[in-house]
Order: C-alpha cells, then structure tokens, then sequence
C-alpha cells in the first residue's frame, strides 16, 4: 500500500524532508504539521521522496511555502522532478502570492456615507417608480379591471373596518377620559364635546386609518409583490402583454384612493362615539346633549381638513407598498426586510405629510 505523505524536520541540518504519497487522499498525516510549522531562517526541503504528486499535494506544499514567508523563513526545493517541479509552478501560477486580507472595517465618516448614498438611491429608485406609475395611470386607466378594484375594495376597506372601528372607539375612550379629568376640576365637563370631536375629524381620525391601513393593508401589499416576484409571477405577466402596474399597482391605488376617505369618516365616528359613552358615563354629559353641542365645536373646514388628508395618506400608502415590493430580491429574507421597510416609511412619510398639512392649513387659516 502507497505511504501516505509525511513531512519531516531535521533541526540539525535545517532540513525537511518529504516522503510519500502527496495526493488528495493521503495529506491527512501532514496538514496539521503545515498549519503549525514555525521556524525562521533558511531551510532546505528535499523532495526527492516524493513518489506521487498531484495538484491537492503542490498546493499543499505551496501552503507551507507561504507559512515559512509570513514567520520570516525561506524555503528552497531540492529533488523536485521535472514533472513535479512543472506541476508546482502551475499551482504557483494560478494562486495569489499572499493569502487574502480580511476586509477593512469601514470607519464613521464611511459608514455615514454610504448610508446616505443608500438613502439617496432609495429617494431616486422611488421617485422613478412615481414617474412610471403615472405614465401607466394616464395610458391604462381605459383598460382599468374593474373586477380586480372591486376585490382590492374589499380587502383594503371592508375588511378594516373591524380592528379601525375598535381602535378608533378607544382612541375616543382614551383621550376623553386623559381631557375629561382636568376639566372637571375646573367645572368645565362640556368641553370634552369640543376636545373630541375637533380632535377626531381633524387629526387622530385620518392619522389613525393611515397607520392602520399602512400597518395592514400596505404590509399585505409589499409582500405580496414581493413573492410574485420571487416566483417570477411578474415575468410571466410581462410575457403575455400585462404590465405589473396596470395588473397589481392601479387597482391597489385606486382602492385605497377609494376607501381611505371612507375609513377616515368612519374611524372619526367611532372616536366620537367613544368619547360620548365616557363623556355619559363619568363626566354628567348625556348623549343628547353631547349630540346638540357637537356641530356648534367646530367649523365646517375641520371636517373638510380630515376628509382632505385621506386621499394624500392614501396615495403614500399605496405607493410606498409598491415600491418596496417591487425591491424584493431573490430570498425570503428579503420578503421581511422590505415588508418592514414598507410599513416604517409609510407610517414616517403619513406623519410628515400631517405636519406639512397642519402647518399649511395653519396659514390658510383653516
């Protein structure tokens, strides 16, 4: 049976010696030895025993030629045929002289910058993805599914009704009760008829069915994308002549465009409804007279305000959903990642959209 490979070192003479059969199968007996060899100076290694040599053999030699470099050790061949001597050169040839270094830690000022060079390319990828969805919208709204609105209605709207309709009512019942205790120190319980219903149609309402439809129907919206795209599903839409946008996108719009005014009206009810039971029940303001004195709390412009809010909330929604569907890549990682991404845009570009909107009816007067 052939002697498997071995390596050893005569201290004495500087020498190592190599014997045996340097191939894939038989290096086991030496691989520790080339991994820990540590010695510094001139060494001789004769190779004039070596009665097999293939490529896993050279490269293992080569190893131990880069481990006596990187200790301050040279090493010369004696004894190498021709053959062998060719075959090593080969491998010398086709691997790097110096073993890779690990990557650079990048520093702070780096780091900043590509996160904002991240955050720039997200910027534009959207702002092109706006770009083509209005095209599409302008040359596709005659071929509108109108089965596929109908279905995109009931999922985005009907089917929010109950988790908006019970949030919303404690949004009512929370923030009566937080206002309702400091007024009535001061005798003043009726005026929770005005904190409530100001504060409803004019913020939490039309901020609440944005969160809500972000966190529900926007999420659903990115994922579901998401994995048409992983499965290649729109691929195979663009093989047959359907785009992406007028199949998936417009219809999701359109449905939020739809029902996000609807939920807004209907989580702005619920709230009222929610402060007027507390309002009853603690504080000595019976239904009828909540009910007289609301409309006489606010102008007509507050209720417009709220109803004009939905359809921008609605817009971003829809479109930063999309978007981030439409940025999944190739693994159930991503489906996550870009779900989550979805969600906290949404949510971040609603609220900034509410400042704007509040500071801009602020100057009208409104």
């Amino acid at each position: 049976m052939p002697a498997a490979a071995s390596l050893v070192t005569e201290l004495r003479t500087r020498t190592l010696s190599a014997h045996g059969e340097w191939t894939v199968c038989k290096l086991d007996a030496v691989d520790s030895t080339l991994h820990d060899w540590r010695q510094v100076g001139d060494w001789r290694l004769d190779a004039a025993d070596i009665n097999t040599l293939d490529t896993a053999g050279a490269w293992a030699l080569y190893r131990l030629e880069q481990t006596a470099r990187r200790t301050g050790a040279s090493i010369s061949w004696d004894g190498l045929t021709q053959r062998h001597a060719a075959l090593l050169e080969l491998v010398r040839g086709r691997l790097p002289s110096e073993p890779y270094a690990p990557p650079r830690a990048p520093g702070p000022l780096e780091q900043l910058g590509r996160m904002v060079a991240g955050k720039l390319g997200d910027t534009f990828s959207f702002l092109d993805f706006i770009g083509h969805l209005t095209l599409e919208a302008l040359g596709q709204l005659r071929r509108l599914r109108v089965r596929r609105l109908v279905q995109e209605i009931d999922a985005a709207g009907v089917r929010a009704l109950p988790i908006l309709g019970l949030l919303a009512f404690l949004m009512g019942v929370v923030m009566t009760y937080q206002a309702g205790e400091p007024l009535k120190t001061f005798g003043a319980n009726v005026l929770v008829v005005n904190l409530v219903g100001v504060t409803m149609l004019r913020e939490m309402g039309p901020l609440l069915a944005a969160i809500i439809v972000a966190g529900r129907t926007g999420s659903a919206y990115t994922a579901e994308i998401g994995t048409m795209r992983i499965t290649e599903e729109l691929d195979a839409l663009r093989s047959i002549g359907i785009t992406p946008m007028e199949m998936l996108v417009l219809p999701k719009l359109l449905a939020l465009l739809l029902t996000m005014p609807l939920l807004t009206l209907y989580a702005s009810t619920l709230g009222i409804f929610g402060g007027m039971v507390v309002a009853d029940g603690l504080y000595d303001v019976g239904y009828a007279d909540f009910l007289r004195r609301l409309p006489n709390t606010f102008a007509p412009s507050t209720f417009w305000v709220g109803l004009i809010k939905a359809p921008v909330f609605a817009l971003i929604v829809a479109c930063v959903a999309c978007h981030r569907g439409f940025q999944v890549s190739h693994s159930a990682e991503s489906i996550g990642r870009e779900t989550t991404t979805s969600v906290v845009q949404s949510i971040f570009l609603v609220i900034i959209a509410d400042a704007a909107f509040s500071v801009l009816f602020q100057v009208l007067g409104l």
